[in-house]
C-alpha cells in the first residue's frame, strides 16, 4: 500500500520539522537554543559574512529572540554543542558525539590516503608533534603553529603545513573547537572540550547506522535512502539502503506530490505519515530572510520539488554571469519561497543596503507584501546591529 502527500501537505509538514512553523517571538534560552539545533540535526558553519554568518541567520530566521552570544554560550561554556563537519563545517548537539566516532574513523582513512599524494615528508612526524604541543601547552590557533607566515605549504586550501595537520586533528575527532577568537578556532584536545559522557561513550557500527539512518528519517519526514544518507553525510547509501530493508514493514511507500508536475516522488516513511502531514500547522504568515544555507535549501533538488524554487549559489560565479547576485537570500512567506533578496551590511558605516529584490513569477508586490518585508528587514537590521536601512536605486527588480 502506497500512502499520498499533496504538495501543500509535505511543505508544511517539511517546514514543522525544521522548526520554521514555531512561534518566531517565544522566549529562547539556553536549553531551548540547544533543543532547535538537536531537531535540526545541525547547524552549518560559513564564513561569508555579508550580512550575518550563516549558523546565526539559521537559529534567527526560527526565533527572532535569538542572539549571537547565546550560541557562544551553549558551546564554549556549557559545551552542549561541538563543531566537526558533516558536509561542511557545522555545530552539533553534543549527545551526538558518541556517533561521530565512527565517522571519524572513515575521515581518518580518507584523509590519509589524500594528503599522502601531496604530503612532504616527515609530516606525519609533524601531527604528533603539534597534538603533543596542544596536550602540554593546552589551547592554541593555527597562527600559533605557522613557523613561516610568509610561504604556504601544498595541502588543503593551500595551507602551511601545521595548519592542514590542525585540519587532520580536528576532522579526525582528536581535537576539538574550544572557541573561537573573531571567526578564527581555538583548539584543545578532544577529552577536555566534550563532556566526559558522551566523549567516553561507545556505540557499535550497527547502532550508528540505525541512528544516521532514524534521526535522518525523522528530520526529512519522508524521503529517499539517498537522501536519508546524505542528510548527515555519515552512512553510505549502500548501508542507507541496507538499513531500509531491514526495517521491513515498518517503513512504507510514499508518493509525495512535486510543484507543478503531475509525477510523484516515491519516498519512505514511518506509518502515518499522511495523517501526521495534514494536521502539520500552516507556518506563521510573516515573511522571513532566509540563509543560503539554510536546512531546507540544502538539498537543492529537494526544495525545487516541493517548492518549485530554483536556487544556487553565485558565490564562485564570475559576476559578469551572475542571474542574481554574489549571495543573494531566499524568502519565505508561509509555505511558500517567494523571492530573493540581495543585501549587504556595510559595517564601516552601519549600513545595511539592499542592492535587488526578485519575486518568483506570479508573486506581485502587494502593498501587504512590502509591509512584511520591510518588517523583516528592520529585524535583520536589529539583528546585525546596523545603524540604518537604505535600499539602491531600482531595487525592485520584479518576477526572477
Amino acid at each position: 500500500m502506497t500512502a499520498t502527500i499533496g504538495n501543500k501537505e509535505a511543505r508544511r509538514l517539511f517546514l514543522q520539522l525544521h522548526g520554521l512553523s514555531d512561534a518566531p517571538r517565544k522566549a529562547l534560552n539556553g536549553d531551548g537554543l540547544v533543543d532547535m539545533i538537536e531537531q535540526l540535526g545541525f547547524v552549518q558553519i560559513d564564513s561569508i559574512n555579508t550580512v550575518e554568518r550563516a549558523h546565526h541567520q539559521i537559529l534567527f530566521s526560527r526565533n527572532q529572540t535569538y542572539r549571537q552570544k547565546q550560541l557562544a554560550h551553549v558551546h564554549h561554556k556549557r559545551q552542549d554543542v561541538f563543531e566537526n563537519w558533516t558536509h561542511d563545517a557545522a555545530v552539533i548537539p553534543s549527545v551526538f558525539y558518541p556517533y561521530w566516532k565512527h565517522h571519524f574513523t572513515r575521515v581518518r582513512k580518507k584523509l590519509r590516503e589524500r594528503w599522502r599524494k601531496w604530503r612532504r615528508e616527515g609530516f606525519e612526524d609533524l601531527i604528533d608533534e603539534i597534538r603533543d604541543k596542544i596536550a602540554s601547552d593546552g589551547p592554541a590557533m593555527s597562527r600559533d603553529f605557522a613557523r613561516d607566515k610568509t610561504t604556504k605549504g601544498d595541502g588543503w586550501w593551500d595551507w602551511h603545513p601545521e595548519k592542514t595537520a590542525l585540519e587532520y586533528l580536528w576532522r579526525t575527532g582528536e581535537i576539538a573547537v574550544l572557541r573561537r577568537d573573531g571567526f578564527q578556532k581555538v583548539y584543545d584536545l578532544s577529552e577536555r572540550v566534550i563532556p566526559q559522557p558522551h566523549f567516553h561513550a561507545e556505540v557499535s557500527r550497527q547502532v550508528f547506522i540505525d541512528w544516521a539512518c532514524n534521526a535522518a528519517l525523522d528530520r526529512l519526514g519522508f524521503a529517499t535512502t539517498g537522501e536519508i544518507a546524505a542528510f548527515f553525510d555519515l552512512v553510505s547509501p549502500a548501508e542507507a539502503r541496507h538499513w531500509a530493508q531491514a526495517q521491513g514493514k515498518d517503513l512504507i511507500e510514499t508518493a509525495v506530490e512535486c510543484t507543478g508536475s503531475d509525477k510523484a516522488r516515491l519516498c519512505l516513511a514511518r506509518h502515518g505519515i499522511a495523517d501526521i502531514a495534514r494536521s502539520a500547522p500552516p507556518p506563521p504568515s510573516r515573511l522571513r530572510v532566509l540563509s543560503p544555507f539554510d536546512p531546507i535549501l540544502r538539498d537543492r533538488a529537494r526544495t525545487e520539488r516541493l517548492f518549485g524554487f530554483r536556487y544556487r549559489i553565485e558565490v564562485f560565479v564570475p559576476q559578469s554571469k551572475r542571474e542574481f547576485g554574489y549571495y543573494v537570500f531566499p524568502l519565505l512567506e508561509q509555505d511558500r519561497l517567494v523571492g530573493r533578496i540581495d543585501m549587504k551590511h556595510n559595517r564601516s558605516d552601519g549600513r545595511l543596503t539592499v542592492k535587488s529584490l526578485w519575486l518568483e513569477p506570479k508573486i506581485r508586490f502587494s502593498g501587504g507584501r512590502e509591509q512584511n518585508l520591510m518588517s523583516e528587514l528592520s529585524r535583520v537590521q536589529r539583528f546585525t546591529g546596523a545603524e540604518r536601512l537604505e535600499f539602491a536605486d531600482g531595487w525592485q527588480r520584479g518576477s526572477g
